[in-house]
């Protein structure tokens, strides 16, 4: 049947997917590796309040202090306790709101028509922030919990305070999660990919002798236009990186190795202009190459000289990557090899504005077309000196 085949394929799909994260876990330190760590950590968390709660001590409302600490064991150490404060006054403030609700009123469908919009307008408070449906879980909790007194929501919210204790506990002392090496990956990705760019249209500009392919110069910038959204990835990874140092005694240790500090936020400025100047070279590129265009090509005296200028600076872009975002800190090596290639590229550029009046005396139309392509180019070897 067909559906069963469909069903099989995308059992074996899936299947091989989940096969092949375990495998990434296994073998070496990644975002699957996390993902598991931190699975492993709230069922830890989990297992430790119920023994607590549930089996030794017999609390009446034990589940409440496992469901506290399993989500507790929060993506960022700081989450957790900002998450955990947050999510415990919601949680109080549904309790106490319903338990008055239900023993003034006579009925606990009454109690629940009346008490539960306070609760859940009481939840939208702004300190409260995302955890406000908390208070209108913990008033279902009393309400549908059996018999409503002083002593049971004493109860449950002293449950409530433990399970969110063992949460943040276990999520700051077992392998607290730092995001150093996602933020690095980010970084890394966006400059990897900037540098094959430029290679690609130094290369096509060569291959075409001056007239690069309109289809490819269109995938070109488009690529350079993504190249904008992975830069915004490293942004968000710097953001989180910074969160999970924050009362992270995991994340005091690895300070001294990569801080995510000014140096990410220089790169990232770097990245940003990488990305802008990488686009405009490219659309210039694009718009050079289509038939009919009004922009006049590139002249073979200069195609040449500037496509060998960007492979120069795509090495450039490499090299930053290198001396800025290695595992050990500043790579000294790679820096100074990265000044060196600016200043390679900086005389290369001055030769082509020598030469560019010359090969383009009798051609408005091109010597703003070249104009700009190197008005891009001065820019981007300039951030890239500057970072």
């Amino acid at each position: 049947m067909d559906w069963t085949r469909r069903g099989t394929e995308v059992v074996r799909r899936h299947g091989g997917a989940v096969v092949l994260a375990v495998r990434r876990a296994w073998s070496g330190p990644g975002r699957e590796r996390d993902l598991m760590a931190q699975a492993g950590k709230a069922a830890l968390a989990a297992c430790v309040a119920w023994a607590v709660a549930g089996w030794w001590l017999r609390a009446p409302m034990a589940f409440v202090a496992p469901w506290f600490a399993i989500v507790l064991v929060e993506s960022t150490v700081y989450r957790s306790v900002a998450h955990g404060l947050q999510q415990l006054a919601a949680f109080a403030v549904g309790t106490v709101a319903a338990t008055a609700g239900a023993l003034l009123l006579d009925g606990t469908l009454v109690a629940m028509v009346l008490v539960l919009p306070v609760v859940l307008l009481l939840a939208q408070w702004q300190r409260l922030g995302a955890q406000g449906i908390y208070a209108a879980t913990g008033a279902l909790f009393v309400l549908t919990g059996g018999q409503v007194t002083v002593a049971a929501a004493g109860a449950r919210l002293a449950e409530a305070v433990f399970g969110a204790l063992v949460g943040i506990a276990v999520n700051a002392l077992i392998r607290p999660p730092v995001y150093l090496r996602d933020t690095r990956a980010a970084l890394s990705e966006a400059a990897r990919e900037a540098q094959a760019i430029l290679e690609a249209v130094a290369d096509g500009l060569t291959d075409g002798a001056g007239d690069p392919d309109p289809h490819a110069a269109g995938e070109w910038h488009e690529r350079a236009l993504r190249l904008s959204r992975l830069v915004d990835q490293a942004r968000s990874a710097i953001g989180w990186s910074r969160e999970s140092m924050r009362v992270n005694p995991r994340g005091r240790r690895t300070r001294a190795l990569a801080p995510p500090g000014q140096a990410y936020d220089d790169a990232l400025t770097v990245l940003d202009h990488v990305a802008v100047h990488t686009a405009g070279v490219t659309r210039t590129v694009l718009e050079t190459s289509a038939h009919g265009s009004r922009p006049a090509r590139p002249v073979p005296e200069i195609t040449g000289p500037y496509a060998d200028f960007l492979r120069h600076t795509a090495r450039a872009v490499g090299l930053y990557s290198r001396a800025r975002f290695s595992a050990g800190g500043t790579d000294r090596d790679a820096d100074r090899a990265l000044r060196e290639t600016v200043e390679e590229l900086s005389r290369a550029l001055d030769d082509l504005h020598r030469r560019l009046p010359d090969a383009v005396r009798d051609d408005p139309d091109a010597l703003s077309t070249h104009g700009t392509l190197l008005a891009q180019a001065r820019r981007l070897a300039d951030q890239l000196v500057q970072g």
